[in-house]
């Protein structure tokens, strides 16, 4: 057992993963019991890591760069998952949550100042007890940095302050993600299915406008001005169902078969005719069975960035397509419309026509079992080099930068989003996507808990009580404060709130907490709207609070 206590006291690298790799085990273990169905799952890697960094420590660069690291792969995967349709959200609420954003900063802000007033507490250590109350450890790295250029000296306190604030800063915030999810998370649940249900309509319309009797598809669909589909047109005169293009004509009582955007269909039924109430039973007996609708994966990697004009698939393959599937989502094909690897598409053709379109775009699904993972390292490298950047901002004497979290989330959302435009093969199955999202965060709590573990027990026999209820405030008391205004005033879902929670106290614990309990990705996609702001203003604010206690 000699070589085991040499191990033990050896510091090595192998001494330090055997310890990260006990502290995530044993976190992991106790996260899998549930108390009347609540657990805080993956948090408690946290809360062992402080308990065995009390009695082993690892070495501090190593401790650090694993802390680092393990934050770029969380945020850098949660950058993945949502950047396709992160910027869509600034025109459904997405600026209403930055506004949130800034106003939870300020009232963490005003709260910390207030104590400090009230009680006479050091504003320096009021700047620790913030950055950990509200979970933002590049704010803190900001304060430190700050500080030492300023004076020439370290300061102790403020990561004091930080560790003792920081465990109820993650616990604080999963506590009331809980009464959130509690409170109203069926009822948010439900209205999101309605809505992702009745987001592409597809019906059945009878051409009964007489001034489209004779008028090319195309021409019809240049009339409406409207983005539609039509995947099968019965001919009335003959009684026969085919598949159309925009050079077919239309007759008086012909009926079609429409896929379009919901805000679209009014128009369309509008201009043509009269809706009718026909599934595709029915339309199955119209045309005997002849025609097939089939779901094809796209997985040739030539396909990537490819428009539906430049692939011209209805005049090659006379197969239409009724619908484009992406990441979960129904969209409906336009000319300009981009493919994507892991997009699926919905064919509707005679069953020859539609396996022919499949070998062409691949549909092969050990194919997509491939990992694409140069625009990961490369989305790294450039993440950290934009985190990297110092600039300077007024009023705040030493520059300011987004760090290694803000820098890797901003770039893996702009290339999840434009990655396309320059042939990069963005898709990466939602499995692999999330092994990188846990692996990265147990990583980061597992170092954080182990580098707080010493500071956090001598600390706190010293003037831990009040510190930690001075977090608690900064923590709940703003937060119960906007949540409540998103809630009532501006009518945000369960999901939505919780997102926002997570991101704008910069919290991957919550955020893994509120993916739990959000099957949506709606709270992956707030947490994300919200984080770079909210990265900047921590950051900044964090400098300006330890600038004014000089």
């Amino acid at each position: 057992m000699e070589w085991f206590f040499k191990l033990l006291s050896s510091g090595s690298v192998a001494y330090s993963l055997m310890l990260l790799s006990f502290t995530i085990v044993t976190g992991l273990a106790i996260g899998n019991f549930k108390v009347k169905g609540f657990t805080l799952g993956v948090t408690w890697i946290l809360f062992v890591g402080i308990f065995v960094g009390n009695f082993y420590q690892i070495d501090p660069h190593i401790l650090h760069f694993v802390k680092e690291f393990g934050l770029i792969l969380f945020v850098y995967s949660i950058g993945m998952q949502v950047g396709p349709s992160f910027f869509s959200t600034f025109r459904s609420g997405g600026i209403n949550l930055n506004l949130m954003a800034v106003g939870l900063v300020f009232l963490n802000v005003m709260a910390a100042y207030v104590i400090y007033c009230i009680t006479g507490e050091d504003l320096k250590n009021m700047v620790g007890i913030l950055s950990g109350a509200v979970t933002n450890t590049p704010g803190l790295g900001a304060a430190q940095q700050a500080y030492s250029d300023a004076t020439g000296n370290a300061n102790d306190f403020l990561a004091a302050g930080y560790a003792i604030a920081y465990p109820m800063g993650v616990v604080g915030i999963i506590i009331i993600l809980a009464v959130v999810n509690f409170l109203w998370g069926k009822e948010a649940s439900a209205q999101t299915e309605e809505h992702d249900k009745s987001s592409v309509e597809i019906y059945t319309v009878q051409i009964t406008n007489k001034a489209i009797d004779g008028m090319t598809l195309g021409k019809l669909k240049q009339t409406i001005g409207k983005n539609f589909v039509v995947t099968r047109l019965h001919k009335a005169a003959v009684d026969e169902v085919k598949v159309p293009n925009d050079d077919t004509v239309l007759s008086f009582n012909d009926k079609m078969y429409v896929i379009s955007n919901q805000n679209d269909s009014e128009a369309v039924k509008v201009c043509v005719g009269t809706r009718l109430e026909m599934d595709m039973a029915l339309w199955d007996k119209l045309d005997g069975g002849q025609l097939v609708s089939k779901r094809l994966v796209v997985t040739k990697s030539e396909m990537n960035g490819k428009t539906f004009a430049q692939l011209k698939i209805q005049e090659i393959f006379g197969v239409n397509i009724s619908r484009v599937i992406r990441t979960g989502i129904d969209l409906v094909p336009s000319p300009t419309l981009q493919l994507q690897v892991g997009d699926s598409v919905i064919a509707v053709g005679d069953e020859t026509s539609v396996n022919k379109l499949g070998l062409f775009v691949g549909n092969s699904n050990t194919q997509l079992d491939h990992p694409h993972l140069i625009q990961v390292f490369l989305g790294i490298t450039l993440g950290v080099l934009l985190g990297s950047i110092p600039f300077d901002i007024p009023g705040i004497p030493q520059p300011v930068k987004l760090g290694l979290a803000g820098g890797p989330l901003i770039v893996s959302i702009l290339i999840a989003k434009f990655g396309i435009k320059f042939n990069l093969v963005t898709y990466t199955r939602f499995s692999a996507k999330k092994m990188l999202q846990e692996i990265g965060i147990m990583l980061f709590l597992a170092a954080v808990g182990l580098g707080a573990g010493k500071s956090f027990v001598s600390t706190f026999q010293e003037v831990g009580l009040s510190w930690f209820f001075y977090g608690i405030i900064i923590t709940m008391v703003p937060m119960i404060i906007i949540l409540l205004i998103g809630r009532f005033v501006l009518k945000l879902s369960a999901a939505q709130l919780m997102g926002f929670a997570s991101g704008s106290t910069t919290n991957p614990p919550a955020l893994a907490f509120s993916n739990t309990a959000d099957a949506t990705g709606k709270a992956s996609l707030s947490y994300a709207t919200v984080y770079p702001l909210t990265m900047f203003l921590r950051v900044m604010s964090a400098q300006f609070l330890v600038l004014m206690a000089l």
